[in-house]
């Protein structure tokens, strides 16, 4: 019989977000969305920005902001390693909410691709922050 959970270990910089068996997580990689369930094959890759959302044992979610980092997938147990590293409880809606107002200013103020590229990061991180506030709202 196949296992149903593997051990997942969140860890950024200042300290170890969620240690824990879970059914599976969501995570977005430099190719794409993945989907990591028990049993996946070995992999390793970046993050981009965003969220992982974790399901943990008897299907209970749990949502963290990722600013980026690196997903390692071995037989029996899942790191994810972020630059920084955010449970969805913790963020603050009105910072996010002015963090995306001062991007999307800065990106229609830009002269020139580097400051568009700046703005447009910034604003992708932002409005990341803002879903896993609202995911979290939901999963309450």
């Amino acid at each position: 019989m196949a296992a149903n959970t593997y051990h997942l270990d969140v860890v950024s910089a200042e300290q170890k977000m969620f240690s824990g068996l879970v059914e599976k997580i969501q995570v977005t990689g430099s190719e794409g969305e993945l989907g990591i369930y028990p049993g996946h094959a070995p992999l390793l890759t970046a993050i981009k920005p965003g969220m992982v959302r974790i399901v943990k044992e008897h299907s209970e979610e749990e949502y963290i902001y990722l600013s980026g980092g690196v997903l390692e997938v071995q037989p029996s147990i899942v790191t994810v390693l972020a630059d920084t590293a955010i449970r969805g409880k913790d963020l603050d809606e009105a910072r996010a909410m002015e963090s995306k107002r001062m991007a999307e200013e800065h990106i229609n103020n830009s002269h020139g691709d580097v400051d568009y590229a700046q703005a447009s990061a910034e604003l992708s991180r932002a409005m990341a922050k803002l879903r896993v506030i609202e995911l979290t709202k939901r999963s309450m």
